[in-house]
């Protein structure tokens, strides 16, 4: 009997904003082995600096004018406008535009709504802001993500495979479930041998995911599903090598891909990186380390 191979695969937001190249590269270069892969997604390109701030240079986003008690939900409408736009850049490869609207419309629709209730709750006086400004910045974190999986399980799922949407977000869940739990319950019924899943980088938990990691939170989700599902290998695509320094501050050419961070790799863990506009996946770790050294 063939034993089954699990794969969990992150993929960034700039690779995500090019996500027919991800399809044509990644999801399904190889026809034996579209299932059996689980995507970790981020949000795309610039949505989740619109909501929290910039992760380079720190303009405020819309988070900054909840903190404020500013006007946050024109700011909400406009983004949510952009999305529809950025949906529509998406239905020559398959997505479903009003499906896609009517899910990220009601999610930021929802998300104002709770907003405007943590306002009213703040004005009583009766509870910790610092607690409630945690638990509004997680809640537009999770949009950015939402829209993404959402988005990736029904272009795939319209071009004729079997897809999940794995919401991590805990929406409308009540629960206290910590992340390994929430993880672990949403994966339960889930066989990723059947269907290709794409779940969000962002994972609800008591703990409070930004509390602990702030904007890495995608990773470690990335890191905790690998880990809580036994994962065969862990991937993690990016648009550039492990390098020097950011190309897209600093110049392709400046950045050294020789000189990287010494990092401690579980034995079956890789990155790749690939470069859409040659349409290649080169590897970049050459060697693997285990967590003992």
């Amino acid at each position: 009997m063939t034993k089954h191979h699990l794969s969990i695969e992150k993929i960034g937001g700039s690779s995500m904003s090019r996500f027919s190249e991800i399809v044509d590269n990644i999801i399904l270069k190889d026809q034996d082995h579209i299932y059996g892969r689980i995507y970790i997604v981020s949000a795309y390109a610039g949505v989740t600096n619109d909501l929290l701030e910039h992760k380079k240079t720190n303009q405020p986003g819309i988070y900054k004018l909840f903190e404020d008690q500013q006007n946050y939900p024109i700011k909400m409408i406009r983004l949510q406008e952009s999305l529809y736009k950025l949906n529509e850049t998406f239905s020559d490869i398959g997505l479903d535009v009003k499906e896609a609207n009517d899910f990220i419309g009601d999610r930021i629709d929802q998300a104002i709504n709770i907003l405007r209730s943590m306002d009213n709750v703040l004005a009583s006086g009766y509870v910790s802001r610092r607690e409630l400004m945690l638990a509004g910045r997680e809640l537009l974190a999770s949009l950015g993500e939402t829209h993404s999986a959402f988005n990736s399980a029904n272009i795939l799922k319209n071009r004729g495979y079997n897809t999940t949407f794995v919401d991590l977000s805990g929406w409308d869940d009540s629960r206290r479930l910590s992340i390994d739990d929430r993880i672990k319950d949403s994966f339960a019924q889930i066989d990723p041998f059947s269907t290709i899943c794409f779940a969000t980088g962002y994972t609800k938990g008591t703990e409070g995911i930004m509390r602990e990691f702030d904007r890495g939170y995608s990773e470690v989700t990335f890191s905790k599903v690998a880990v809580l599902l036994g994962a065969d290998e862990a991937i993690i695509h990016k648009e550039y090598h492990l390098c020097s320094g950011d190309p897209l501050i600093i110049g392709e050419k400046t950045s050294d891909p020789s000189v990287i961070p010494i990092m401690m790799w579980p034995t079956n863990w890789r990155m790749w990186a690939w470069r859409p506009s040659t349409r290649k996946h080169q590897s970049r770790l050459k060697s693997k380390i285990s967590p003992s050294g």
